[in-house]
């Protein structure tokens, strides 16, 4: 496994941050780690990355306790806080070489070119840290976290202050970089996460919720719900000959909103319902919720 997290407590005075949760995560997987403000997403980050010890419990890296044994797992992990602490009177290609010869890493220059232009940071790469916007300094946090080619990337809201664009291939880079590296990635945006994320992990109030890939979190959650409109009036009576329903709504127009126990077997019946009483169906699909429906109900937001 590439992040193994047993037990893991972090108090803060009498304040629990996070509460024994445990997860892990294998090789080549983006994960999304997600929570409200204040779950505890940046405290088991900031322990996954060596910053902060547990009050119990234990993190691994790579098989490597990152406890036990932190500057050999840091060379295995890349990391980029939520805060993205940078030298603001360094330029970014002299901060580059500065973080390059922290870890050692040989053919400095060559690394950073590479780094550089994976980040899109070439266009802004003579200029001091404190002179780049909010996106570009994202970019330089992200080149720093890359620049020892780790194994496991831990980025904490990594597309924070991104214009639409620059998300979008920030989007395609983590995609890319998980084909071959381990991603634990936070963010708010959840749409994000659905686009890259085959799995999921929340947390909230320090306690681990949910983990799950996304499609058995969604089938989890799915109130099995089939809105059907027709082009013709209908009345509530035409129901009746169905099987399975547990719910029936009137929606405005000539739409209808049936609970059900199986979707698949309800949109079946419709059709033949339709074919028998010479009715034409405008419009026939099951509800599947989105992440953010389950995320709200999972950590109790309305």
């Amino acid at each position: 496994m590439s992040i193994e997290v047993s037990s893991l407590t972090k108090l803060y005075g009498e304040q629990k941050a996070i509460d024994k949760i445990s997860f892990s995560v294998p090789q080549g997987e983006i994960v999304g780690f997600l929570g409200p403000n204040g779950a505890g997403k940046s405290t088991t980050m900031k322990i996954l990355a060596g910053y902060l010890s547990p009050n119990e419990g234990e993190a691994k890296i790579c098989g490597i306790n990152v406890q036990a044994q932190p500057l050999k797992s840091k060379k295995k992990t890349g990391y980029l806080p939520e805060g993205n602490p940078l030298y603001y009177d360094m330029y970014v290609r002299e901060y580059l070489d500065f973080i390059a010869s922290v870890h050692g890493v040989k053919d400095k220059k060559a690394r950073m070119e590479e780094v550089m232009g994976m980040v899109g940071l070439k266009p802004e790469s003579n200029k001091k840290l404190g002179q780049l916007s909010k996106g570009y300094k994202q970019r330089a946090g992200l080149a720093a976290a890359l620049i020892h080619d780790p194994e496991v990337l831990i980025l904490d809201e990594p597309t924070t202050g991104l214009d639409p664009n620059q998300i979008i291939e920030i989007r395609e880079l983590i995609r890319n970089l998980g084909q071959q590296k381990t991603v634990l990635f936070s963010s708010h945006i959840l749409q994000e996460v659905e686009a890259i994320c085959d799995r999921v992990i929340i947390i909230h109030q320090g306690r681990l919720v949910a983990d799950n890939k996304l499609d058995e979190l969604q089938g989890m959650h799915n109130e099995n719900l089939v809105r059907v409109s027709f082009q013709e009036r209908t009345s509530e009576s035409l129901f009746d000959q169905l099987q399975g329903v547990t719910g029936l709504h009137s929606m405005e127009g000539n739409a209808w909103e049936l609970e059900t126990v199986d979707s698949a077997s309800l949109k079946k019946q419709l059709l033949e319902l339709a074919l028998r009483n010479n009715l034409n169906i405008v419009s026939l699909q099951s509800n599947q919720k989105k992440l953010e429906d389950i995320f709200r109900n999972l950590t109790g937001k309305s």
